[in-house]
């Protein structure tokens, strides 16, 4: 880790799920003081250095508070919801209110206006925003986490979607967090970047119940699916739309390419190569 600056002062968002938590830890353990704002802070982490505060994304007063003389912030995006741009818009109005000095925005691999993925869009519009907000800023934009891969398998050990033959690069949370980490630390260094975070190789989703089958002792296929078949077999949940859109597109994402580019990001930022599928299933 860099040397820092004396007081320097960080603030992570998330750190009840699993990826603001992988970071709250990793500054816990390299003796870095943090704030941790959460929608129910006795839910947070209890971390050596850590104050746990209310900071729900929404609630703009509450933010500014929390966010005071911080220099740098994690901002995990939220929960996925029809209104998260506006209230992602919210929060980072906040963050500059509060003075913030450098926001590191967790986003999608892909992040565009057009991006087949839908959530994708709503990652570019918070990306915008934070532009717009003039706050200096990075953005690590995640391809699908590698550790999510067995909850797509069926209760019958079949991976269904409309991914046909695409891949994706699936990427560790572990190596974000490793990720992020560096990056908060050293921000300076990483003013105005975006980092596309991929693991070391694309991966059809055929190879990828391969790599399950291999890993974990059961046997793991793929069965392609129509989109129309795809909303079909979606619908007994009874999700609102915007919701079954997001899943659907989750696979036809995949099936258009846009997932499957390989960088070097998480090497060239936590200094190791990315960690491969097989290993993150082990």
């Amino acid at each position: 880790m860099p040397s820092l600056p004396p007081d320097t002062t960080f603030a992570v968002t998330g750190s009840t799920g699993r990826l603001g938590g992988r970071v709250a830890r990793r500054l816990a353990a390299a003796g870095v003081a943090q704030t941790l704002l959460a929608r129910d802070p006795g839910r947070a982490p209890r971390l050596p250095g850590a104050v746990a505060v209310p900071g729900s994304y929404g609630d703009r007063e509450a933010v500014v508070r929390a966010l005071r003389g911080v220099d740098r912030l994690l901002m995990v995006s939220a929960a996925e919801t029809a209104d998260r741009v506006d209230t992602h818009r919210v929060f980072v109005d906040a963050a500059v209110e509060a003075g913030v000095g450098h926001l590191v925005y967790i986003s999608f691999y892909g992040a565009a206006p057009d991006a087949t993925f839908t959530l994708a869009r709503d990652h570019w519009h918070t990306e915008q925003h934070i532009r717009a907000a003039g706050v200096p800023f990075t953005f690590l934009r995640d391809n699908l986490y590698a550790d999510f891969m067995p909850g797509l398998v069926g209760d019958d050990g079949v991976i269904r979607g409309p991914a046909g033959e695409g891949c994706a690069a699936v990427v560790a949370q572990d190596d974000i967090a490793d990720a992020a980490t560096a990056v908060l630390t050293g921000a300076p260094d990483h003013t105005g970047a975006t980092y596309d975070l991929t693991g070391p190789e694309a991966l059809t989703l055929g190879e990828i119940a391969a790599v399950l089958t291999g890993t974990t002792g059961r046997t793991v296929g793929y069965q392609p699916e129509s989109v129309a078949e795809a909303y079909r077999t979606r619908a007994s949940y009874g999700a609102p739309d915007w919701q079954l859109d997001a899943w659907v597109s989750t696979y036809t994402a995949i099936a258009a390419g846009e997932l499957a580019g390989v960088t070097d990001c998480v090497p060239r930022l936590t200094g190791r190569p990315a960690t491969p599928l097989a290993d993150v299933v082990r």
